[in-house]
């Protein structure tokens, strides 16, 4: 499902807000989509941009994300670890509806871009829901998200994460490195993007085995980009850097400033009457994007070495630093092996808790529950110290020019091995309340 048909099966089922009143993208509209809850929002009347509306929140919830893949939530994560592990090669075609419209460079003006200005004290507007697609001489295609804050007519500093794929490529290249950056996409292109694969999986192909996902080569760089996104920047991440941020990350403290690499960009094409797609940075979408694809790359590591059931990134970790992982134990060392392989599969994990097959995953009740009745802390909980962390935790140790340190926790909230019966909860029998009220 694309991304204009996504938009009109919500409003058909009448799922989507629509704001007719005029909107400013400096800080009002960021506060509109916020009193909404996120909820998925089209902003028809943009102060300062005629030409385009503005969407956002369509990837606010699970249920939102299942039902852009098309599938029942039960089944969300299933379906993205198959997609994962199997991923197809898309169709490659020459006339693509992202092209309709076409900016030659001499044209170039980011400025008539809607793009938002989040929070006071932000460093400048912001793109927050592009999807980078460069090339790596050795591994090929790469999609991913990068903010770029707009820092010109015809320029963005980029936050490029160190040792990410971005990263590595710009490291190893000599000269400027080719980027196409796609906005209003599928949300197929939008969780492939999330996954993080190995190096050398491209997540198009991901993508395509989500949802049929055809590209297109852009008109001025050497890459591919899906056919039906609605607006392509075609441009170089250059060798100038400048000061980037400040700016609000996942977990709602703003980030630090750093030097980063400045992108030029060349041309930019887009369809008619195109819309842009936004996204609240530090909050329920941003949340659902980076940590929910983190799941599937848990899911494999864990049922390497034990039976696993599901995998949950927890909101009140921020969506990033910790998780439920649910087991079907046969061994008394299970827990500690399925603990191990969650932080081999996500490794700015901080604190991870595995459970039964009786535990609902999804209540925090039930965790808590499982965590008083089947914890004895001196055996059952394992801390790790010195430990490479997230630069996300702002709790970590962050020695100058080091990599973050963390201390790490593991907690075992399964039954013992062989004495599942001693732990059975009761259950009071259902009746109809019908025949008594």
């Amino acid at each position: 499902m694309n991304f204009r048909d996504f938009l009109g099966q919500l409003e058909g089922e009448k799922k989507i807000v629509k704001v007719s009143k005029e909107v400013d993208p400096h800080i009002e509209m960021a506060a509109v989509m916020n009193e909404l809850l996120e909820a998925p929002t089209m902003f028809e009347n943009v102060k300062g941009y005629p030409d385009y509306n503005v969407v956002g929140g369509l990837c606010s919830s699970r249920e939102l994300i299942a039902k852009g893949l098309g599938v029942p939530v039960e089944n969300l994560l299933l379906k993205i670890v198959d997609a994962l592990n199997n991923p197809k090669e898309p169709d490659l075609v020459e006339h693509a509806p992202c092209q309709e419209i076409v900016i030659k460079k001499d044209d170039v003006d980011l400025e008539k871009l809607p793009i938002m200005f989040h929070l006071k004290g932000d460093g400048g507007p912001y793109i927050t829901s592009g999807v980078a697609i460069i090339r790596d001489p050795e591994t090929g295609r790469n999609a991913c998200y990068h903010r770029l804050m707009r820092i010109g007519k015809d320029r963005f500093v980029a936050r490029l994460i160190e040792k990410r794929q971005t990263h590595k490529t710009y490291g190893k290249t000599e000269g400027d490195l080719e980027i196409a950056i796609c906005i209003g996409n599928s949300m197929a292109v939008l969780i492939a993007a999330s996954l993080g694969p190995p190096s050398g999986v491209d997540e198009l192909m991901i993508a395509d085995a989500l949802s049929k996902t055809t590209l297109t080569k852009c008109l001025t760089k050497d890459l591919e980009v899906p056919v039906e996104c609605e607006i392509v920047l075609e441009g170089r991440i250059t060798r100038t850097q400048t000061e980037e941020g400040p700016f609000v990350d996942l977990t709602n403290t703003r980030d630090i400033l750093r030097q980063q690499p400045v992108i030029e960009i060349d041309c930019i094409t887009h369809r008619k009457n195109p819309i842009y797609q936004a996204l609240l940075p530090g909050q329920k979408e941003h949340k659902a994007l980076m940590g929910m694809p983190k799941e599937p790359t848990i899911f494999n590591e864990v049922r390497k070495e034990v039976t696993c059931k599901n995998v949950l990134i927890t909101e009140g970790g921020c969506s990033w630093l910790h998780a439920i992982v649910q087991i079907k134990k046969e061994d008394e060392g299970d827990a500690l092996k399925a603990a191990e392989a969650a932080y081999r599969g996500h490794p700015s994990l901080k604190n991870c808790i595995v459970v039964g097959e009786d535990v609902d995953i999804y209540d925090p009740n039930a965790i808590e529950w499982a965590i008083a009745t089947r914890v004895q802390p001196h055996k059952d909980i394992v801390i790790k110290e010195n430990q490479p962390s997230s630069s996300l935790d702002p709790s970590a140790e962050k020695p100058e020019g080091k990599k973050a340190i963390t201390s790490k926790l593991l907690i075992d909230a399964t039954t013992p091995f062989g004495k599942e019966g001693d732990y059975r909860t009761v259950e009071y029998p259902k009746i109809d309340l019908g025949d008594y009220l």
